[in-house]
């Protein structure tokens, strides 16, 4: 270290350390723009290749500049102004950084607020003086969802939403930019939907500024400021804390495998790759025209954690929905043979990525161990979900891709032809408790072609939306908790379209109504009962009834809970009418329908068991004596059954 260093950098000689040494967790509280006592403020930066680099901005003169000089052998920068903070707030800056023979303008990585799409300079951002008052629910979640077990035995129902396109003002595009509610607005409107819908959770798809709308908030630039899109930082607080006002977490979309080329960004931010990985078998996403993290660089490390800590911290959020694991776990993702290089085990495996998800896990779960670490991997990487301790990457859950594949493969086919596919019914059961899983109808799956939720169903106009409340309820009854994109709730026809809000004049439409009425239903349905939730990772909680009925198309299993308490479902994926299906059943008694997706109120036929079901006992062909009743079962159809508590096979107490 240098002596220009004990002298202008004086009691900051263990945060350029941690840095370099990939652990300073807080380091957006060092880098960056911050106030230098009373009367300057400095801006930090790192750049170990730089020839050189001036602050720029509308505050020094954008040509000139003032020079700023290396304050550390591993590259940080810096640049002291003699302008008291409280003067800059709301000013415009970057950073002109020449090496390798270019200058480049770039943002600050570490800006807490940035200005938006064309316009792409930092903002120097007024301090926090936003007063949380969201202390109970903050203690509801460390009371009831730590201690070991955490969400795994709790309800989870979370709407996934994007900000922009959920509602604009006055339903007009944002094409412009011009018609987006702000986070108060939004939030405002949110709050009392999630708890009419009976959503426990809402997911945002990325809110860090990004500079193209296009790539719905996945190519981010400015990674510690939310967008400018809509609204201030503390506004984005506001929209949090009113979440949790009403009881309803927040998980954000975080992306740690990859950022845009844009020039202004992290990209070659030295005038050589340095967020980025170095060689070309690593270095780029071609798939996404992205550049991949160095996640084995200790200052890229740095950057991430800290970062993922800052909107736990600074934004309360109640967890990180974390983007593209696969990509970062594999060398050979988006690689042909020849491509990329084997780790020094010979195999496919990142381990620089495999050390960053462990690390960043023990951080988060160290500080916040009632938060929600969730990661989107495709693959069957082994012990996604497991502690770092046991050998795992430490998320406690995982969306599980394979059944949302298979799902939607069984409800495009023909029903005279499901019955080949039975198997995309019953085989998620065999991997069901391997991982903790969160079944996901995402926002990948309304796009580009791939039609929406009630668009994919095989069938008339009627079966659709018949065929998708089935589904809704085999969903709601699997093990794992639940994810729904925005606007699958009220089955809109059209895919998804990022510049425009939802068609919430569908909802006029009586078809529209019934299916948000019936999702309402079935989301209160599982919330109340802990049959659907309590014993969700082992088979301890549930059980088949009838796994083999390809040729009806039917499907029966059972739900427990931690009581014994049980709850049936019966899901015939056929278009016929089975007016009396012989179903076994554990006891003898009497068994009452609880759910149906057939109410006239739902779209049906209201083709129901009111009267409910007595069991009796029979004798099957190998001489085993079984308890069975006779059920109503409809078209395209689903029944929740309860046994009545205190009834004999006869139904009287």
């Amino acid at each position: 270290m240098t002596e220009n260093v004990k002298v202008t950098e004086k009691g900051n000689d263990g945060a350029i350390f941690l840095f370099h040494q990939g652990t300073n967790f807080r380091a957006y509280e060092y880098m960056g723009c911050h106030p230098l006592g009373k009367d300057r403020t400095v801006f930090r930066t790192w750049a170990p290749k730089a020839d050189s680099i001036d602050l720029v901005s509308d505050f020094t003169g954008w040509d000139e500049g003032i020079p700023f000089e290396k304050v550390s052998e591993n590259g940080i920068w810096h640049a002291i102004v003699d302008i008291p903070y409280s003067e800059l707030v709301g000013k415009f800056y970057k950073f002109r950084v020449t090496g390798g023979g270019v200058t480049r303008y770039k943002s600050d990585p570490y800006a807490f607020e940035s200005q938006t799409l064309e316009k792409t300079a930092s903002i120097v951002a007024k301090p926090s003086d936003f007063a949380w008052n969201d202390s109970a629910w903050l203690k509801h979640r460390k009371s009831i969802f730590a201690g070991g077990r955490h969400f795994y035995s709790a309800p989870m129902n979370i709407y996934e939403m994007h900000l922009g396109s959920w509602r604009t003002r006055d339903g007009e595009s944002t094409v412009d930019g011009e018609h987006y509610l702000n986070y108060r607005e939004i939030a405002d409107k949110l709050a009392p939907y999630m708890k009419e819908m009976h959503y426990t959770h809402i997911e945002l798809m990325p809110v860090m500024e990004h500079p193209f709308d296009g790539s719905w908030g996945y190519q981010i630039c400015g990674y510690y400021a939310p967008t400018s899109r809509y609204g201030t930082p503390d506004d984005f607080r506001y929209f949090i804390e009113k979440m949790h006002e009403n009881d309803i977490g927040v998980i954000l979309d975080w992306v740690p495998a990859h950022f845009p080329k844009d020039e202004h960004g992290l990209y070659e931010f030295d005038g050589q790759p340095l967020y980025e990985y170095q060689g070309a078998d690593r270095q780029e996403n071609r798939g996404w025209g992205t550049r991949c993290f160095d996640v084995g660089r200790p200052e890229v490390q740095s950057f991430l954690i800290s970062n993922a800590l800052y909107w736990l911290r600074e934004f309360h959020a109640d967890g990180l929905r974390v983007d593209a694991v696969a990509s970062m776990l594999y060398l050979d993702y988006d690689r042909n043979p020849g491509e990329w290089i084997p780790n020094p085990d010979g195999g496919n495996h990142n381990l620089e990525a495999i050390a960053f998800f462990k690390k960043l896990n023990t951080e988060i779960f160290s500080e916040f161990p009632d938060v929600l670490m969730i990661a989107e991997e495709s693959t069957s990487w082994p012990m996604i979900t497991k502690p770092v301790d046991k050998g795992g990457l430490g998320f406690n859950f995982k969306w599980n891709m394979g059944w949302a594949n298979d799902m939607y493969d069984y409800i495009e086919t023909d029903p005279i032809a499901r019955k080949y596919k039975h198997n995309k019914l019953t085989f998620p059961l065999m991997y069901a408790f391997s991982e903790n899983y969160i079944l996901p109808v995402s926002h990948d799956e309304v796009v580009h072609g791939k039609k929406s939720l009630v668009d994919k169903c095989f069938g008339s106009y009627d079966e659709k939306f018949a065929c998708m409340r089935t589904f809704i309820m085999y969903m709601m009854t699997l093990p794992g908790k639940k994810l729904m994109f925005m606007g699958t709730e009220y089955a809109q026809f059209r895919e998804w379209d990022f510049e425009n809000q939802l068609e919430w004049f569908m909802t006029e439409y009586p078809r529209h109504i019934e299916m948000q009425r019936f999702v309402a239903e079935i989301n209160k349905f599982y919330l109340e009962n802990s049959e659907l939730w309590e014993i969700d990772d082992s088979w301890d909680g549930f059980e088949w009834i009838e796994a083999d009925l390809a040729d009806l198309n039917i499907i029966a299993y059972r739900r427990k809970n931690k009581k014994g308490r049980e709850l049936i479902t019966v899901l015939n994926f056929a278009p016929v009418e089975r007016e009396s299906f012989r179903l076994k059943v554990p006891k003898l008694g009497r068994y009452e329908e609880v759910l149906t997706t057939d109410k006239y109120e739902f779209g049906g036929k209201n083709v129901l068991n009111s009267d409910g079901m007595r069991s009796h006992p029979i004798t099957d062909k190998e001489g085993n004596k079984l308890s069975v009743i006779d059920i109503h079962l409809p078209a395209l159809g689903g029944v929740i059954l309860r046994k009545q508590i205190g009834k004999d096979e006869t139904g009287t107490k």
